[in-house]
């Protein structure tokens, strides 16, 4: 398996399986980041439960798909913006305003945009979602 970006992975398969009207879908390797990743994104109502499932081999998370992800990517490279400037980016990686989220990294953990401008929050870009 090629070293690549994890977040990408999981975009990528989480978006063809939708496509494909499956129920959930299977994402390695598993890390931190996509757990807290995921757990935004259940917040958010795109998907539901998902589990990590520790083989010994490589770890990996099972998620269960809503159908409610028309698109998804990782923004690269991954910006630093401060709370003031969320609403650029919203109009640049969201086709309207109020619909879906952008991912930010800040130093209180991943969160969409919304809750990063609520907290007055700056961080990094990591994807979005609609």
């Amino acid at each position: 398996m090629p070293a690549n970006d994890i977040l990408s992975n999981l975009f990528s398969t989480i978006i063809e399986n939708e496509r494909r009207n499956r129920k959930e879908c299977i994402v390695m390797p598993a890390s931190k980041l996509l757990q807290e990743t995921l757990k935004v994104l259940q917040k958010h109502g795109y998907i539901g439960e998902f589990e990590l499932i520790d083989d010994r081999i490589m770890p990996k998370l099972k998620v269960q798909l809503l159908g409610r992800i028309n698109k998804c990517g990782a923004i690269k490279p991954r910006y630093s913006t401060n709370w003031q400037l969320m609403g650029q980016w919203e109009r640049r990686y969201l086709p309207a305003v109020g619909m879906g989220i952008i991912l930010v990294s800040t130093d209180r953990g991943v969160m969409s945009h919304i809750d990063a401008m609520n907290q007055k929050l700056g961080g990094r870009l990591l994807g979005y979602v609609y």
